[in-house]
């Protein structure tokens, strides 16, 4: 069974739908309709645009080509995790690079390799949507675990000095705030798998069901991205905070304030 096609006036009339939200927001007047306006017409010129380059990447399906547009989506993200985050591009810019890189390509490498055996690892059709999930969804784990670790450092600096006054080298002393970070990043996505199948169904799952598969290889594709994603986001996360310690605190452990924008 094909996916069946949107033709090209069926999708324009696919934003008459937006008068619903525009209505309700200008009756209560909310003040977020020019910000949303903006957003839709970037969604929909930043997808039309990489929806042609795709194309062209995958009639090409080059091993260096694909490797290259995973590393500029692996950059994008750790510039938009370090604006989200209000830290100093300068500071975090290569450690949060180098955690997005290694968490997305040791599931991806994994996916792509043991699971759906592909003979190269960087096969566009699967590499680049496959490793997209992945790091998308590290981009908002980083984003929650790294502004609660040092927002929450900064906040309880008291209770961290103290901790530092009674003998706890830095590892051990920032060892309750790294344990909430990684609780508040990963509860968005723990939450999400423990309600796949009952309260929605995710994007993999839809798209593989609408490529025309058999609902039971959307499942399996299913379980295999979710696992993928609780692997790169754990690494993600660890990897970041880790990079950044000896860079964010004085040799006498105390926070540097100048991290922050």
């Amino acid at each position: 069974m094909d996916t069946i096609n949107i033709s090209w006036s069926a999708f324009i009339a696919g934003y008459a739908l937006l008068i619903i939200p525009l209505a309700i927001l200008l009756w209560y007047r909310v003040p977020i309709i020019k910000e949303s306006a903006i957003a839709v017409v970037r969604m929909t010129v930043q997808l039309l645009f990489v929806g042609l380059y795709l194309q062209y990447i995958f009639n090409l399906n080059s091993f260096w080509i694909n490797g290259l547009w995973l590393v500029v989506m692996t950059v994008v993200a750790d510039v938009s995790i370090i604006r989200g985050v209000g830290l100093r591009m300068r500071r975090f810019a290569w450690p949060v690079f180098i955690s997005l890189l290694i968490g997305t390509a040791i599931p991806l490498t994994f996916f792509v390799g043991l699971i759906l055996k592909r003979p190269h690892l960087l096969d566009a059709q699967y590499a680049i949507p496959i490793g997209g999930m992945i790091l998308g969804n590290c981009l908002r784990a980083d984003i929650i675990g790294i502004r609660g670790f040092y927002k929450s450092v900064r906040k309880s600096e008291k209770r961290y000095l103290l901790s530092l006054a009674q003998g706890a080298r830095l590892r051990e002393a920032v060892m309750p705030f790294v344990r909430d970070a990684y609780r508040d990043s990963l509860m968005p996505t723990v939450a999400t798998i423990s309600t796949i199948g009952l309260v929605s169904l995710p994007g993999m799952m839809t798209g593989v069901i609408l490529g025309g598969a058999s609902p039971m290889v959307a499942i399996k594709y299913q379980v295999a991205i979710m696992i993928a994603i609780v692997t790169g986001t754990v690494i993600t996360v660890s990897m970041a905070i880790t990079l950044t310690l000896k860079s964010s605190f004085t040799r006498y452990g105390v926070l540097d304030k100048d991290i922050f924008v």
